[in-house]
């Protein structure tokens, strides 16, 4: 999946491959988190940008015969149409993913290509999906392996139960919006930079809302408390919201496992490890961390900074991950100190070996190389297998590649539209990986390289 960008913040064009392990470093204020956040933005929604009109005879031959047949293909003829229309109309609201002013994003533009030689849109796999209402199974939407028909179905109870047909014919276009493109774009979870602040003040959070319900509802003015209220959350961009609404509802996301938990214990004893610790639930929704092998709880304004920059990633390993998510974490490094920067690179690469891709920005030198060093381990140099028993690393840490895609954001020669030469713009870079020495990311190496040129001056008390 390739993802082009125009006119996004400082990025004036750019485009960047989506790989199991997507990496996007460079200097602050290079445009980083203006991609990070439109590629969320998209994969949060994508399925409401979608326009997938379905004939009115068809859902008319539903509410009739209680039975229609939908043919898919006719939908997959159109479906290059319908993502390139899809991606016109999320421009269009690319403000409101950023909660900043639409003047902003006027000549912005997000487009999406998938690889249909990777996956062909052939909709070959089986859909499953019953529509409930709060009296019950309203309709059921079923398509078998390798058949292009999607049958629409109404349950035998539905006879009291009001069916609107522009709901059913939305529910429908949801469906087949499923089948062709849910192979494409893999579900987003994020971990913004902001996650500190919103673990201290998770409660507080709670509190101010209903303060401002409660306060709104009180007043004899001639307004909408509701819909004040959600203006004011408006203000935030949408990966912070969808950030602060996640760590607001950690007690209903720990009465759930993940694929992690049952399956592969292992890693969540490793994050526990970086950690020091484990994150606990306690009575009245209240947030805990307990120290390996201590007996007092800790409070987070207790924790250390640490402890509050993972959160999100330990709940989401322990409790939400899914096989084929797409994890994204906004400088994972924050707060941890160099060896931890190490080990989650290594705890990433076993999620990408366990079906989770993942998307980092960073700053990090120390994570990139450790990348390096499971690419590195990958390959077949002599001695890979005995340096990697004596230095402690696993196999399912190894990392090829071709998996990874790394972007150095910066200015480079890129051809604009309406001009007819290249011009020196912000963009994103693609790094080079060389499959046996690794990436290679010049934005780290050039202020290493001058901080050992100032050091070694000093040293030898040279001039030079």
């Amino acid at each position: 999946m390739k993802i082009s960008l125009e006119n996004l913040g400082v990025l004036k064009r750019a485009e960047f491959e989506l790989g199991d392990l997507t990496i996007v470093c460079g200097k602050n204020n290079t445009g980083k988190t203006y991609a990070t956040y439109a590629l969320f933005g998209f994969l949060f929604d994508w399925r409401e940008n979608l326009d997938i009109k379905i004939p009115g005879r068809q859902i008319a031959t539903l509410m009739k015969d209680g039975v229609a047949r939908i043919d898919v293909a006719s939908f997959i003829e159109k479906a290059n149409d319908i993502l390139v229309r899809g991606c016109q109309s999320y421009s269009q609201q690319l403000s409101r993913i950023f909660a900043s002013k639409s003047v902003q994003f006027k000549n912005s533009k997000f487009r999406v290509d998938v690889d249909p030689g990777k996956i062909p849109i052939a909709a070959s796999r089986a859909f499953d999906r019953k529509i409930r209402s709060n009296k019950g199974e309203v309709f059921l939407l079923t398509k078998a392996e390798g058949e292009k028909v999607l049958v629409a179905s109404l349950l035998a109870n539905t006879e009291n139960i009001e069916l609107p047909g522009s709901m059913i014919s939305e529910v429908v276009a949801s469906a087949i919006s499923e089948i062709i493109f849910g192979p494409f774009f893999p579900r987003p979870f994020i971990v913004s930079a902001e996650r500190t602040g919103a673990v201290i003040f998770r409660k507080e959070l709670n509190f101010a809302r209903n303060r401002l319900l409660e306060e709104m509802s009180r007043t004899d003015k001639d307004i909408d408390p509701m819909k004040l209220l959600f203006k004011t959350y408006q203000d935030y961009p949408l990966p912070v919201k969808i950030n602060v609404d996640f760590t607001r509802q950690l007690g209903s996301v720990a009465k759930e496992d993940s694929f992690l938990a049952g399956e592969h214990p292992q890693v969540l004893e490793d994050f526990a490890d970086i950690i020091g610790g484990q994150y606990v639930v306690g009575s009245n929704d209240t947030l805990y961390f307990k120290p390996t092998g201590a007996r007092r709880r800790l409070a987070m304004d207790e924790s250390s900074s640490a402890v509050r920059s993972l959160l999100d990633v330990g709940f989401y390993l322990r409790h939400v991950a899914k096989r084929g998510d797409l994890l994204m974490v906004d400088e994972p490094e924050l707060n941890l100190h160099p060896e931890n920067q190490r080990r989650i690179a290594r705890l990433f690469a076993r999620l990408i070996n366990l079906g989770v891709r993942v998307f980092v920005t960073t700053h990090s030198d120390y994570m990139i190389k450790e990348l390096n060093t499971l690419i590195m381990l990958s390959s077949d140099l002599p001695g890979v297998r005995r340096i990697a028993e004596r230095e402690g690393y696993k196999e399912e840490e190894r990392i090829t590649a071709d998996r990874v895609r790394v972007y150095v954001a910066g200015k480079a020669p890129v051809k604009l539209r309406h001009r007819a030469k290249e011009i020196d713009c912000q963009t994103l870079i693609q790094a080079y990986i060389d499959p046996k020495r690794g990436i290679d990311a010049p934005s780290f190496d050039e202020t290493i390289n001058r901080m050992n040129e100032i050091q070694e001056s000093i040293v030898w008390g040279g001039d030079d």
